[in-house]
């Protein structure tokens, strides 16, 4: 019986040739059925104990591996820096910029507790059609003096949005706080509504920020996988998680307001506002289109560090 476990199993076992824990691609039902096809009539059980004794256990996928780096990965991060210093020196302002990920608004679970003489009652399931909307929260942290500022969306999260949110920050803050500011340093992803390969996000700060404002923006993505050391996402973002962990976001109102009332020790002020733009998707920008951007893209990783500068007046744009 063992014997005929064994045969079945040999050319389907994997496993650690140095740790010795073994596993198999095969379900028990699937062996109990083999085996009572060659006359053995076997529980479950009794499939899984023979299996244990032969060292073969249930295993599930593991995170651990990683892909292997962009070669141009530390290059970049020394770009960023050698930005980050120099516009730090000039006093110019430094944002990092990200969509958090997209909630559902309405009576659904949050992780986390709160303290309260009741627990809230939400749904079973998390289903988008029991949901009021759903929220896309565009983050921009200050690097400069720790401000946090959101733009809520409830549509799509597109370049026309991130820059429609960046222009919001500008006008009623950046200005404010760098009045002398003729330069912008953004940190970006390198995917997603501000990713480096986006036409129409570059088309849109050409035409909405740096033409509006006379202001030349230099960006500079990060590579892919460094979410974690990106300032939005560990600054701003992970403190508005523990600000309304266990509040079920139940209108876009609340979430505002858990928004706006994240703060920390090292005195984080949190900005919110509502956007109910409906932003189209697939919107391309021609060849021709590009052609008319003033963007200069560095030495160091075009694809990934570009300014982009205003166009003279009278431009055809």
């Amino acid at each position: 019986m063992e014997a005929a476990l064994k045969a079945l199993v040999e050319d389907e076992v994997a496993g650690d040739p140095e740790g010795g824990a073994r596993w198999i691609r095969r379900s028990l039902e699937s062996l109990q059925r083999a085996l009572a096809e060659q006359g053995y009539a076997l529980c479950r059980e009794t499939v899984r104990r023979l299996l244990h004794k032969m060292g073969i256990r249930p295993k599930s996928n593991v995170k651990c591996l990683t892909p292997q780096d962009h070669p141009d990965r530390d290059r970049q991060f020394q770009h960023i820096q050698a930005q980050v210093v120099a516009f730090r020196k000039a006093g110019w302002p430094i944002i990092s910029v990200d969509t958090k990920k997209k909630e559902l608004i309405g009576r659904f679970q949050k992780d986390g507790r709160v303290w309260c003489a009741e627990a809230t009652q939400v749904y079973i399931h998390d289903f988008p059609g029991d949901a009021v909307g759903k929220a896309v929260p565009y983050g921009i942290y200050d690097v400069l003096h720790n401000r946090g500022y959101v733009a809520v969306g409830q549509s799509a999260d597109t370049p026309e949005f991130a820059v429609d949110a960046l222009v919001w920050w500008w006008e009623n803050f950046g200005q404010q706080h760098f009045p002398q500011g003729s330069e912008l340093l953004i940190l970006a992803d390198g995917g997603g509504s501000n990713g480096y390969r986006s036409r129409l996000w570059k088309q849109q700060l050409q035409l909405k920020l740096v033409d509006a404002f006379g202001l030349s923006v230099t960006v500079c993505h990060y590579p892919t996988g460094a979410s974690k050391w990106h300032p939005v996402e560990h600054r701003l973002f992970s403190e508005i998680s523990k600000t309304w962990a266990g509040t079920p976001l139940t209108s876009f109102e609340i979430m505002l307001e858990c928004i706006r009332s994240t703060t920390t020790v090292a005195g984080l002020q949190v900005e919110a506002i509502l956007i109910d733009t409906e932003y189209k998707t697939g919107i391309r920008v021609s060849d021709a289109e590009m052609e008319t951007l003033v963007l200069e893209r560095h030495d160091t990783c075009p694809d990934w560090n570009y300014t982009i500068r205003p166009r003279k007046t009278g431009s055809n744009f």
